[in-house]
């Protein structure tokens, strides 16, 4: 049986996955950037070309049909014609962040922050910056600033939930992930991220039912069915752990903690 160090060692990879909820990449959706709904967005633009939001709200649609490079023109142009335009700042670092410009998207969400310090947004998206790029106290302190504003995101949670993990302190990460639940039912993530923090307690049955729902949630996350294996392995049912080792990493072929696990299981798979 995979004992409570090797299973929290294995999970160090997997409890800080960046995920959808987590790292605030965009979900490309291509309908946003159709002719159509460019071409209507335009012509509000042209009936009121110094209206900064119509750039803001044409920029928000590009940067959903990953038109990155459209995006941020548009947000320079309500910037230029606004710039007091905080949710325009917020904006275009989120594009930045997606075009993997860490730095800028920082200082961006930054001058949001100086415009209207009471910026929910711009504190978790700056927080999930400095958490990626392993400033934890700094990100802990902008996770906490969007919690204090009452933020009903529920990314700021389990954020701040991640860095409690990191730190130990699980049984803080724990309330920070069912309030993520709370707030963001259908995301799968938060799930993932209380049942890590079950498994360090050796509670393993409230892990398993976390795992077990963010796969209902949605299957195609590896890392739900890497999880859902440890906790098999832990049991000592290593051909169910095998099985869920290998369809995680058929859905996502680079995930290690899916590589090592069958590694060690693959053997009981038959």
């Amino acid at each position: 049986m995979l004992g409570t160090a090797a299973v929290i060692a294995a999970l160090g990879l997997s409890g800080c996955q960046s995920t959808s909820t987590t790292s605030d990449m965009i979900r490309i959706d291509r309908a946003q950037g159709s002719e159509e709904n460019i071409a209507s967005l335009s012509a509000v633009i042209a009936a009121n070309p110094q209206d900064p939001e119509g750039y803001n709200v044409r920029g928000s649609a590009y940067g959903r049909a990953g038109e990155f490079r459209r995006a941020v023109d548009d947000f320079n142009t309500a910037l230029k014609l606004n710039p007091n335009f905080y949710q325009a700042y917020a904006n275009r670092a989120l594009v930045l962040r997606n075009m993997g410009k860490p730095v800028e998207a920082a200082n961006d969400y930054s001058a949001a922050l100086r415009i209207n310090p009471s910026y929910d947004v711009a504190y978790i998206g700056r927080g999930n910056i400095y958490r990626q790029a392993g400033r934890i106290d700094e990100a802990f302190s902008d996770f906490n600033r969007a919690i204090e504003l009452d933020t009903t995101d529920g990314r700021a949670y389990h954020n701040r939930g991640l860095i409690y993990q990191l730190r130990g302190q699980h049984d803080k990460a724990i309330d920070d992930f069912s309030k993520a639940i709370s707030l963001s039912p259908s995301s799968p993530e938060p799930h993932n991220g209380r049942g890590i923090s079950y498994l360090a307690l050796n509670n393993d049955d409230n892990a398993f039912a976390d795992f077990n729902h963010a796969i209902e949630l949605n299957p195609k996350v590896a890392e739900s069915w890497a999880n859902q294996a440890l906790v098999y392995e832990r049991r000592g049912d290593k051909a169910r752990a095998a099985k869920s080792f290998a369809h995680a990493l058929s859905l996502d072929t680079k995930y290690k903690p899916a590589a090592d696990g069958l590694a060690r299981t693959r053997g009981a798979s038959s």
